[in-house]
């Protein structure tokens, strides 16, 4: 829709949506502000040649410097020549009118933040779902615009409006990392590889609520490792997900955390090389920091710990096997974050102990983090063992060792 700078397009009518393709091609915004910040990076992502022209800019954009063209000067009708597409975003009406009628002259359109009625084009609320890209106007009503993109896209996400040929079915394997177990705190692109699933070859540990949004088409593999109990092992989980990607299935190994923080995922990765299946990774939330985070313990704090530590405790202290030099662990004043180590805590905790850590070292050991079953166990290092077995603490937890759980627990070590 083409209208003059100085024209009031009434509410009847209706906007000519477009996608436009912007690589390789001028986009001009004039302003530096917020609004502008918003803008500037998915024209960047969509290619654009970006220039920015305002005496100010935010800080974010000033960082942006090596991506786009910054002129930090007042705007003059001449910076719009040989732009495709121009976005008036200053806090002067006065200098977003001439920017408008510039691109008028021009026959380029423009968008004014200040006043959609001044400019020749208007922005859409967009929302992104697998391949595709949904735009809505909502008759110059951002808010209404964007609350009616988010119902959209959220029904697309949740299956509740169906988009399947959006997704990419390439035959593969797709290693998806699933944070630390509550559904939501899955990524946009752990539900697009889901929603493309042929096959998904599932842990104990991943959200397993999102098992229910699977479309009855899709064959679900349960790979389960039970502490002490009965467990895939890694060569039948291998083979499983490199047979039916073989196959022409599309295959999402699905677990819980990152694949790549003791998930075991680049071996999955290996055996995919060897086998010639392409494989690609979409990382997930690892529960080393995420779950701490979410009962309000910080792994890092200033002046209190400069460094962390994420060790797997699933070999105790003097095991031949084990690859941790818990001498030097002990020496580290910094933070240790223990996965997989509530069975062996007891023996880590004495080697800890051994190095010279002190016997009042704050432990919080974390259980079912972000799950409903979810509590907190606050202890020092020489009660951990006393602890566990008061609280009957079982897999899987979270171990915390330092001084960042008195921060954050201070009433309970008596630092308030």
């Amino acid at each position: 829709m083409s209208v003059s700078g100085s024209a009031d397009p009434s509410p009847e009518v209706h906007p000519y949506l477009a996608g436009l393709v912007l690589t390789g091609r001028k986009v001009l915004v004039v302003g530096g502000g917020h609004v502008a910040q918003r803008r500037v990076p998915t024209f960047l992502a969509a290619g654009g040649v970006v220039t920015v022209v305002s005496p100010e800019v935010t800080p974010a954009l000033e960082g942006l410097a090596g991506e786009l063209t910054l002129e930090l000067r007042d705007f003059t009708e001449s910076d719009v020549d040989g732009a495709w597409y121009v976005v008036a975003a200053t806090d002067d009406p006065l200098v977003n009118a001439r920017v408008a009628a510039a691109a008028e002259s021009r026959h380029t359109f423009c968008v004014r933040a200040d006043d959609a009625r001044g400019g020749s084009a208007w922005t859409p609320a967009v929302g992104h779902h697998g391949s595709v890209t949904v735009g809505v106007l909502g008759n110059r009503e951002p808010r209404k615009s964007a609350t009616l993109r988010d119902d959209i896209v959220t029904a697309l996400r949740d299956g509740h409006l169906t988009a399947s040929d959006a997704h990419d079915r390439t035959p593969g394997v797709v290693l998806v990392g699933g944070g630390p177990g509550e559904p939501e705190l899955v990524t946009v692109a752990a539900r697009h590889a889901l929603a493309s699933a042929d096959v998904v070859v599932a842990d104990r540990l991943a959200p397993r609520e999102l098992l229910d949004e699977l479309g009855p088409h899709v064959e679900l593999i349960d790979v389960a490792k039970l502490p002490r109990g009965r467990s895939a092992s890694q060569d039948h989980i291998n083979e499983v997900i490199v047979a039916r990607a073989l196959a022409g299935k599309r295959v999402v190994r699905f677990k819980g955390g990152d694949n790549f923080v003791f998930g075991r995922g680049f071996e999955e990765l290996l055996a995919c090389a060897e086998a010639g299946v392409p494989v690609t990774v979409v990382p997930g939330l690892t529960s080393a920091i995420a779950v701490p985070a979410r009962v309000g313990i910080p792994v890092t704090h200033r002046g209190v710990a400069h460094e962390f530590t994420v060790i797997s405790g699933h070999l105790p202290p003097g095991h031949p096997d084990s690859l941790v030099v818990w001498e030097a662990v002990a020496a580290l004043r910094g933070t240790l974050v223990l996965l997989m180590a509530v069975d062996n805590a007891p023996a880590i905790a004495e080697a800890l102990l051994a190095g010279g850590r002190p016997a009042s070292t704050p432990v919080a050991v974390i259980v079912d983090g972000t799950m409903p079953t979810e509590r907190t166990v606050l202890t020092t290092l020489d009660s951990l063992a006393d602890d566990l077995a008061a609280h009957e603490v079982v897999p899987p937890a979270i171990i915390v060792i330092g001084d960042v759980v008195a921060v954050a627990r201070p009433a309970h070590y008596g630092r308030g």
